[in-house]
Protein backbone atom coordinates (compact mmCIF):
# COMPACT_ATOMS: atom_id res chain seq x y z
CA UNK A 1 0.00 0.00 0.00
CA UNK A 2 1.31 3.45 -0.93
CA UNK A 3 0.89 6.22 1.66
CA UNK A 4 2.45 9.61 2.26
CA UNK A 5 5.67 9.36 4.23
CA UNK A 6 6.66 11.28 7.32
CA UNK A 7 9.86 13.28 7.79
CA UNK A 8 10.80 15.00 4.54
CA UNK A 9 11.21 18.51 3.20
CA UNK A 10 11.36 20.34 -0.12
CA UNK A 11 14.89 20.86 -1.35
CA UNK A 12 15.16 23.11 -4.39
CA UNK A 13 12.98 21.32 -6.94
CA UNK A 14 13.35 17.96 -5.23
CA UNK A 15 12.50 16.28 -1.91
CA UNK A 16 14.89 15.40 0.88
CA UNK A 17 13.99 12.46 3.11
CA UNK A 18 14.80 13.02 6.78
CA UNK A 19 13.93 9.60 8.19
CA UNK A 20 17.47 8.24 8.29
CA UNK A 21 20.94 9.79 8.17
CA UNK A 22 21.30 9.18 4.42
CA UNK A 23 19.05 12.23 3.79
CA UNK A 24 18.36 11.05 0.24
CA UNK A 25 17.53 13.88 -2.20
CA UNK A 26 14.96 12.62 -4.68
CA UNK A 27 13.87 13.95 -8.03
CA UNK A 28 10.57 13.01 -9.63
CA UNK A 29 9.90 9.25 -9.38
CA UNK A 30 13.27 8.62 -7.74
CA UNK A 31 13.60 6.14 -4.86
CA UNK A 32 15.84 6.47 -1.83
CA UNK A 33 18.61 4.04 -0.94
CA UNK A 34 16.05 2.04 1.03
CA UNK A 35 14.09 1.30 -2.19
CA UNK A 36 10.74 1.96 -0.50
CA UNK A 37 10.49 5.78 -0.25
CA UNK A 38 9.99 7.75 -3.44
CA UNK A 39 9.14 11.20 -4.81
CA UNK A 40 5.70 10.78 -6.36
CA UNK A 41 4.08 13.93 -7.78
CA UNK A 42 5.94 16.22 -5.42
CA UNK A 43 5.32 14.35 -2.18
CA UNK A 44 7.29 11.57 -0.49
CA UNK A 45 5.53 8.23 -0.58
CA UNK A 46 6.33 4.95 1.10
CA UNK A 47 5.39 1.83 -0.87
CA UNK A 48 5.64 -0.83 1.84
CA UNK A 49 2.96 0.34 4.30
CA UNK A 50 1.37 -2.82 5.69
CA UNK A 51 3.08 -5.04 3.13
CA UNK A 52 4.02 -8.24 4.95
CA UNK A 53 6.61 -10.59 3.46
CA UNK A 54 7.27 -12.67 6.58
CA UNK A 55 5.19 -13.40 9.66
CA UNK A 56 5.70 -16.04 12.36
CA UNK A 57 5.33 -16.74 16.05
CA UNK A 58 8.87 -16.84 17.42
CA UNK A 59 10.47 -17.40 20.80
CA UNK A 60 11.63 -14.02 22.11
CA UNK A 61 15.10 -15.54 22.38
CA UNK A 62 15.24 -15.75 18.57
CA UNK A 63 15.28 -11.94 18.14
CA UNK A 64 17.72 -12.36 20.02
CA UNK A 65 16.47 -10.98 23.34
CA UNK A 66 17.69 -12.98 26.35
CA UNK A 67 16.85 -10.51 29.13
CA UNK A 68 13.38 -9.42 28.01
CA UNK A 69 10.46 -11.65 29.01
CA UNK A 70 12.43 -14.89 28.65
CA UNK A 71 10.57 -18.12 27.71
CA UNK A 72 7.79 -16.11 26.00
CA UNK A 73 6.71 -15.99 22.35
CA UNK A 74 6.16 -12.94 20.17
CA UNK A 75 4.45 -12.41 16.83
CA UNK A 76 7.18 -11.38 14.38
CA UNK A 77 6.49 -9.51 11.15
CA UNK A 78 8.59 -7.97 8.40
CA UNK A 79 8.26 -6.19 5.09
CA UNK A 80 10.86 -5.42 2.40
CA UNK A 81 13.65 -2.90 1.90
CA UNK A 82 16.61 -1.69 3.95
CA UNK A 83 18.70 1.46 4.29
CA UNK A 84 21.93 -0.58 4.55
CA UNK A 85 23.58 -2.66 1.83
CA UNK A 86 25.51 -5.16 3.96
CA UNK A 87 27.56 -7.57 1.84
CA UNK A 88 26.78 -10.39 4.31
CA UNK A 89 23.02 -9.77 4.58
CA UNK A 90 21.26 -12.92 5.76
CA UNK A 91 17.82 -11.67 4.65
CA UNK A 92 18.88 -10.15 1.33
CA UNK A 93 15.86 -11.52 -0.57
CA UNK A 94 13.56 -9.14 1.36
CA UNK A 95 16.10 -6.49 2.38
CA UNK A 96 17.50 -5.87 -1.09
CA UNK A 97 14.56 -6.94 -3.23
CA UNK A 98 10.79 -6.63 -3.45
CA UNK A 99 9.33 -10.11 -3.02
CA UNK A 100 5.64 -10.97 -2.97
CA UNK A 101 3.84 -9.43 -0.02
CA UNK A 102 0.37 -9.39 1.51
CA UNK A 103 -1.29 -6.30 2.95
CA UNK A 104 -2.38 -6.29 6.58
CA UNK A 105 -3.73 -3.13 8.20
CA UNK A 106 -2.45 -2.29 11.70
CA UNK A 107 -5.80 -3.48 13.10
CA UNK A 108 -5.52 -6.80 11.25
CA UNK A 109 -1.98 -7.41 12.48
CA UNK A 110 -3.07 -6.69 16.05
CA UNK A 111 -5.98 -9.11 15.69
CA UNK A 112 -3.55 -11.84 14.65
CA UNK A 113 -1.37 -11.06 17.66
CA UNK A 114 -4.38 -11.43 19.96
CA UNK A 115 -5.22 -14.92 18.71
CA UNK A 116 -2.37 -16.48 20.68
CA UNK A 117 -2.65 -16.74 24.45
CA UNK A 118 1.10 -17.10 24.92
CA UNK A 119 2.01 -14.07 22.78
CA UNK A 120 3.57 -11.03 24.48
CA UNK A 121 3.17 -8.61 21.55
CA UNK A 122 4.60 -7.74 18.14
CA UNK A 123 8.20 -7.71 16.96
CA UNK A 124 9.10 -5.79 13.81
CA UNK A 125 12.00 -7.72 12.35
CA UNK A 126 13.33 -9.70 9.34
CA UNK A 127 13.91 -6.54 7.27
CA UNK A 128 14.79 -3.09 8.65
CA UNK A 129 11.78 -1.80 10.66
CA UNK A 130 12.87 1.85 10.65
CA UNK A 131 12.12 2.19 6.92
CA UNK A 132 8.71 0.64 7.59
CA UNK A 133 8.31 3.61 9.86
CA UNK A 134 4.76 4.81 9.25
CA UNK A 135 3.28 1.34 9.62
CA UNK A 136 5.38 0.48 12.67
CA UNK A 137 4.39 3.76 14.34
CA UNK A 138 0.67 3.39 13.57
CA UNK A 139 0.55 -0.24 14.68
CA UNK A 140 2.54 0.41 17.86
CA UNK A 141 0.32 3.33 18.87
CA UNK A 142 -2.89 1.37 18.24
CA UNK A 143 -1.61 -1.64 20.16
CA UNK A 144 -0.57 0.42 23.18
CA UNK A 145 -3.82 2.42 23.22
CA UNK A 146 -5.93 -0.71 23.61
CA UNK A 147 -3.59 -3.38 24.94
CA UNK A 148 -0.89 -1.59 26.96
CA UNK A 149 0.25 -4.86 28.56
CA UNK A 150 1.48 -6.14 25.18
CA UNK A 151 5.01 -5.34 24.02
CA UNK A 152 6.51 -3.75 20.92
CA UNK A 153 9.96 -4.98 19.91
CA UNK A 154 12.26 -3.65 17.17
CA UNK A 155 15.13 -5.64 15.68
CA UNK A 156 17.04 -2.91 13.89
CA UNK A 157 20.31 -1.66 12.44
CA UNK A 158 19.82 1.56 14.41
CA UNK A 159 20.20 3.79 11.36
CA UNK A 160 17.48 6.36 12.00
CA UNK A 161 17.39 10.08 12.68
CA UNK A 162 16.80 11.39 16.20
CA UNK A 163 13.40 13.02 15.65
CA UNK A 164 11.61 9.96 14.22
CA UNK A 165 13.31 7.74 16.79
CA UNK A 166 12.10 9.90 19.68
CA UNK A 167 8.57 9.91 18.25
CA UNK A 168 8.54 6.11 18.13
CA UNK A 169 10.31 5.23 21.38
CA UNK A 170 7.39 5.93 23.76
CA UNK A 171 5.63 2.91 22.24
CA UNK A 172 8.67 0.58 22.18
CA UNK A 173 9.44 -1.84 25.01
CA UNK A 174 12.61 -3.49 23.74
CA UNK A 175 15.14 -3.25 20.93
CA UNK A 176 17.90 -5.45 19.63
CA UNK A 177 20.26 -3.11 17.81
CA UNK A 178 23.01 -4.26 15.48
CA UNK A 179 26.39 -2.76 16.28
CA UNK A 180 28.06 -4.19 13.22
CA UNK A 181 31.59 -3.07 14.06
CA UNK A 182 33.44 -0.29 15.81
CA UNK A 183 35.18 0.90 12.64
CA UNK A 184 33.87 3.72 10.49
CA UNK A 185 35.60 2.13 7.50
CA UNK A 186 33.68 -1.14 8.01
CA UNK A 187 30.35 0.68 8.17
CA UNK A 188 31.13 2.72 5.09
CA UNK A 189 32.53 -0.02 2.85
CA UNK A 190 30.63 -3.13 3.99
CA UNK A 191 27.28 -1.72 5.17
CA UNK A 192 26.86 1.63 3.43
CA UNK A 193 26.45 3.73 6.56
CA UNK A 194 28.23 5.51 9.41
CA UNK A 195 29.03 4.27 12.92
CA UNK A 196 28.29 7.53 14.76
CA UNK A 197 24.56 7.43 13.98
CA UNK A 198 24.18 3.87 15.23
CA UNK A 199 25.93 4.80 18.48
CA UNK A 200 23.55 7.74 18.84
CA UNK A 201 20.55 5.43 18.45
CA UNK A 202 21.92 3.02 21.05
CA UNK A 203 22.39 5.87 23.51
CA UNK A 204 18.91 7.33 22.87
CA UNK A 205 17.17 3.94 23.07
CA UNK A 206 19.07 2.80 26.15
CA UNK A 207 17.56 5.69 28.13
CA UNK A 208 13.98 4.76 27.20
CA UNK A 209 13.57 0.99 26.71
CA UNK A 210 15.25 -2.37 27.16
CA UNK A 211 18.23 -2.71 24.79
CA UNK A 212 20.36 -5.66 23.73
CA UNK A 213 23.13 -5.51 21.13
CA UNK A 214 24.14 -7.94 18.39
CA UNK A 215 27.51 -7.91 16.63
CA UNK A 216 27.90 -10.34 13.75
CA UNK A 217 31.54 -11.42 13.81
CA UNK A 218 32.77 -11.60 10.21
CA UNK A 219 35.87 -13.67 9.63
CA UNK A 220 38.91 -11.40 9.35
CA UNK A 221 36.96 -8.12 9.23
CA UNK A 222 35.59 -7.32 12.68
CA UNK A 223 36.39 -10.35 14.84
CA UNK A 224 39.72 -9.27 16.35
CA UNK A 225 40.10 -9.06 20.12
CA UNK A 226 40.94 -5.36 19.76
CA UNK A 227 37.69 -4.74 17.92
CA UNK A 228 35.58 -6.59 20.46
CA UNK A 229 37.29 -4.76 23.32
CA UNK A 230 36.18 -1.47 21.72
CA UNK A 231 32.60 -2.67 21.26
CA UNK A 232 32.32 -4.06 24.78
CA UNK A 233 34.03 -1.17 26.55
CA UNK A 234 31.75 1.30 24.77
CA UNK A 235 28.66 -0.62 25.91
CA UNK A 236 30.09 -1.14 29.38
CA UNK A 237 30.44 2.62 29.83
CA UNK A 238 26.68 2.88 29.26
CA UNK A 239 25.80 -0.08 31.50
CA UNK A 240 27.69 -3.31 32.26
CA UNK A 241 24.34 -5.14 32.22
CA UNK A 242 23.61 -4.55 28.52
CA UNK A 243 23.55 -8.03 26.94
CA UNK A 244 25.90 -8.44 23.97
CA UNK A 245 25.26 -11.18 21.41
CA UNK A 246 28.32 -12.15 19.37
CA UNK A 247 26.83 -13.91 16.38
CA UNK A 248 28.67 -16.21 13.96
CA UNK A 249 28.90 -15.17 10.33
CA UNK A 250 28.35 -17.67 7.52
CA UNK A 251 29.06 -16.90 3.84
CA UNK A 252 26.00 -15.48 2.11
CA UNK A 253 24.82 -12.89 -0.41
CA UNK A 254 27.93 -11.04 -1.75
CA UNK A 255 30.43 -12.31 0.83
CA UNK A 256 32.19 -15.65 0.51
CA UNK A 257 34.68 -15.50 3.38
CA UNK A 258 34.75 -18.73 5.39
CA UNK A 259 32.50 -18.94 8.45
CA UNK A 260 33.97 -17.29 11.53
CA UNK A 261 36.15 -19.59 13.62
CA UNK A 262 34.40 -20.67 16.82
CA UNK A 263 37.63 -20.53 18.82
CA UNK A 264 38.04 -16.89 17.77
CA UNK A 265 34.49 -16.19 18.91
CA UNK A 266 35.09 -17.80 22.30
CA UNK A 267 38.25 -15.73 22.74
CA UNK A 268 36.24 -12.61 21.83
CA UNK A 269 33.60 -13.58 24.39
CA UNK A 270 36.24 -13.67 27.13
CA UNK A 271 37.48 -10.23 26.09
CA UNK A 272 33.95 -8.79 26.11
CA UNK A 273 33.28 -10.25 29.55
CA UNK A 274 35.97 -7.98 30.98
CA UNK A 275 33.59 -5.07 30.33
CA UNK A 276 30.10 -6.61 30.37
CA UNK A 277 28.18 -8.92 32.70
CA UNK A 278 26.31 -10.79 29.97
CA UNK A 279 27.92 -11.93 26.72
CA UNK A 280 26.41 -14.63 24.51
CA UNK A 281 27.67 -16.47 21.43
CA UNK A 282 25.02 -16.89 18.72
CA UNK A 283 24.63 -19.04 15.59
CA UNK A 284 26.65 -21.66 17.46
CA UNK A 285 25.39 -24.85 19.10
CA UNK A 286 26.57 -24.35 22.67
CA UNK A 287 25.48 -23.22 26.12
CA UNK A 288 23.52 -19.93 26.02
CA UNK A 289 22.40 -19.92 29.65
CA UNK A 290 22.43 -16.83 31.86
CA UNK A 291 24.48 -16.89 35.07
CA UNK A 292 24.71 -14.56 38.04
CA UNK A 293 27.68 -12.24 37.40
CA UNK A 294 28.68 -12.48 41.06
CA UNK A 295 28.26 -16.09 42.22
CA UNK A 296 27.81 -17.78 38.80
CA UNK A 297 24.56 -19.52 39.74
CA UNK A 298 22.51 -20.46 36.70
CA UNK A 299 19.54 -18.10 36.37
CA UNK A 300 18.04 -19.01 32.98
CA UNK A 301 18.84 -22.36 31.38
CA UNK A 302 18.73 -22.30 27.57
CA UNK A 303 18.83 -25.09 25.02
CA UNK A 304 18.55 -23.69 21.52
CA UNK A 305 15.64 -21.24 21.68
CA UNK A 306 14.00 -23.07 24.59
CA UNK A 307 14.47 -21.51 28.04
CA UNK A 308 13.79 -22.57 31.61
CA UNK A 309 13.56 -19.96 34.35
CA UNK A 310 15.48 -20.60 37.57
CA UNK A 311 14.50 -17.24 39.13
CA UNK A 312 11.22 -15.56 40.02
CA UNK A 313 12.41 -11.98 40.42
CA UNK A 314 15.39 -9.76 39.61
CA UNK A 315 17.59 -11.01 42.45
CA UNK A 316 19.96 -13.97 42.44
CA UNK A 317 18.44 -16.48 44.88
CA UNK A 318 21.88 -17.51 46.16
CA UNK A 319 23.82 -14.28 46.67
CA UNK A 320 21.20 -11.54 46.36
CA UNK A 321 22.91 -9.83 43.39
CA UNK A 322 20.56 -7.58 41.42
CA UNK A 323 19.79 -9.01 37.99
CA UNK A 324 18.61 -6.70 35.19
CA UNK A 325 16.09 -8.88 33.39
CA UNK A 326 12.56 -7.85 32.35
CA UNK A 327 10.46 -10.78 33.55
Amino acid sequence: MIVEALFYEEFRDKLRCLLCPHHCVLGKNQYGLCSVRANKNGSLKTINYGEITSIAMDPIEKKPLYHFKPTKNILSAGSFGCNFTCDFCQNYSIAQGQPESNYLSPEELIKIALRFDDNIGIAFTYNEPSIWYEYVLDTSKKLKETYPHLSIVLVTNGYIETEPLKKLLPFVDAMNIDLKAFQEDFYKKVCGGHLEFVKRTIEEAFERCHVEITTLLVNGLNDSEEEIAKVASYLGELDKNIPLHLSRYFPTYKMNRPATDIEVMLADKKIAEKYLNYVYVGNVDMNHSTYCPQCKKILIERTGFSSKMMIHDNVCPDCGYGIKIVL
